[in-house]
């Protein structure tokens, strides 16, 4: 082979011979050719880009040429390229005058600043031309949108304070402090036993909070090991152990930026992770695992426990100086016990929610029934009350249950029912069944006369010890004080 004398032999005579050539090239074969000074006005073109101009909306170049490029050319990143000095090799333009493949190029002084961007239209029909990577780009779009839309969805409140049915005054109490609430930047602390409806609750107050358009974020912490917890919470760096997420892991906190985060469970949580919690509440700021940067966050939080955390205090397993930091605004949510007024609508709410979840037609309780299952203690609340009403839909071959289903499904289920007798082995003062004469009254009437034998003959079985017999009702000793007390004016009157 014998060498060419022409081709020199020098770095930057081979990079300006390259960059000529590549030039040329592009002049050449490319569709179109745009140049953008340090100030992001277009300076240049060449004459295959003359022929866009129409379709832009220009008829003569000088409209065109000298005016800013982003007032020209809808979409561009030039601006961006001038700004980071980073080229953009490949890209898809969609504008007025159609979809094309581009290319952006900063050019440096001999200083190595950037005074400018050189733009080049690659092809000008890329849905033939890039018709594979197109479809590509397009589905893996699609998909990233659908698990977008599943993602806000999950994290969007399902309730509102019109789900919390109830119109006693407990309901109503408890809804009106609720309320309150939501209006509130300040935590929010939950009490009350299990399955009283907490969790709903903070649903409601988001919903009807100033952050109702930003995340709803909870975390159970009975169902996260605690090993997990802080992970959970705060997050982990790419890398930050063995088996992480090579791209990392946003925590809870920062997936709640904006919204709130729910804390379940809140007496579960162990010490090691309140210590931490307590300074990011204080901070406004929380460190993910393996990093050393700090990440900011602005997240109004909402607790609910079923334990007496004032007891944990005391015993030492519950930090005093978190207790005091969520304690701010505490909301009790009543047992079920001592709203039994609400036990009639709660039946209806919750067997319409088993009827359209199972496709069947909705329960229809005698009066009986009702009067059975309003004098539960219902130790398990709402959450008890519906699971009997799932096996009364589930054992029925009919929608209309009566008393004698109710005691069946109390007693497999280990519950204490009221003393129930068949209607014709039952004294005439008792609750007669719907169609007698005299059976139509007023539903809270014929609960407050089945609760009033239950009284009496729970007084009897103590003889006479209130106590007793409230704790045998699963009753409080004041409630078991105030029916005795509405017993006695209803006696005078």
């Amino acid at each position: 082979m014998t060498a060419d004398n022409r081709l020199p032999r020098d770095a930057q005579s081979i990079l300006e011979l390259a960059a000529r050539s590549m030039f040329d090239l592009f002049a050449n074969a490319s569709e179109g050719m745009m140049l953008v000074d340090r100030n992001a006005r277009v300076v240049w073109i060449n004459d295959q880009y003359r022929r866009f101009l129409p379709a832009l909306g220009f008829e003569r170049e000088e409209d065109f040429v000298g005016h800013p490029v982003s007032s020209v050319v809808q979409n561009t990143l030039m601006h961006q390229v001038l700004a980071t000095g980073k080229p953009i090799l490949i890209d898809l333009l969609d504008n007025k005058a159609g979809t094309f493949g581009v290319s952006r190029i900063p050019l440096r002084d001999d200083a190595g600043e950037v005074i400018g961007v050189l733009g080049i239209v690659l092809f000008d029909h890329p849905e033939t031309t890039l018709q594979p990577l197109i479809t590509k780009f397009a589905r893996l779009e699609q998909d990233l949108n659908d698990a977008r839309r599943e993602l806000a969805s999950q994290r969007r409140t399902k309730y509102t304070f019109a789900s919390f049915v109830g119109s006693s005054p407990a309901a109503l109490e408890v809804k009106r402090q609720a309320r309150r609430a939501a209006q509130s930047s300040s935590p929010v602390l939950l009490l009350g036993e299990t399955g009283t409806g907490k969790e709903l609750l903070a649903h409601a107050i988001h919903a009807a909070s100033p952050r109702a358009g930003r995340p709803f974020v909870s975390v159970n912490m009975a169902a996260v090991p605690d090993a997990l917890l802080e992970a959970e919470f705060f997050g982990v760096a790419p890398g930050a152990y063995t088996g992480a997420d090579k791209k990392g892991r946003d925590g809870k906190f920062k997936l709640a930026d904006g919204g709130t985060l729910f804390l379940d469970e809140l007496g579960d949580m162990p010490m090691s992770v309140q210590v931490k919690l307590l300074r990011a509440l204080q901070e406004g700021e929380v460190e993910p695992l393996g990093s050393n940067k700090l990440v900011r966050f602005d997240v109004r939080v909402v607790a609910a426990t079923s334990r007496d955390v004032q007891q944990m205090v005391r015993d030492g397993t519950f930090r005093e100086d978190l207790y005091y930091r969520l304690n701010v605004l505490p909301v009790r949510v009543p047992p079920l016990r001592e709203r039994r007024a609400d036990i009639a609508l709660l039946i209806e709410a919750l067997g319409e929610d088993i009827a359209a979840r199972g496709g069947g037609p909705q329960l229809e309780l005698t009066p009986d029934a009702q009067a059975l299952l309003a004098a539960q203690a219902w130790r398990g609340n709402i959450r008890e009350l519906r699971n009997v009403l799932e096996q009364l839909a589930l054992r029925s071959d009919s929608h209309h249950i009566e008393a004698a289903q109710v005691v069946a499904v109390l007693q497999e289920a280990g519950l204490t029912a009221v003393t129930w007798s068949a209607p014709e082995a039952r004294p005439v003062s008792r609750i007669e069944p719907l169609g007698a004469v005299g059976a139509l009254r007023p539903l809270p009437e014929q609960i407050a006369e089945l609760e009033q034998q239950a009284i009496r003959a729970a007084l009897a079985h103590t003889n006479g010890n209130r106590t007793a017999a409230a704790k045998l009702l699963g009753i409080s000793r004041a409630s078991l004080y105030d029916r005795l007390a509405d017993t006695e004016n209803m006696s005078e009157n």
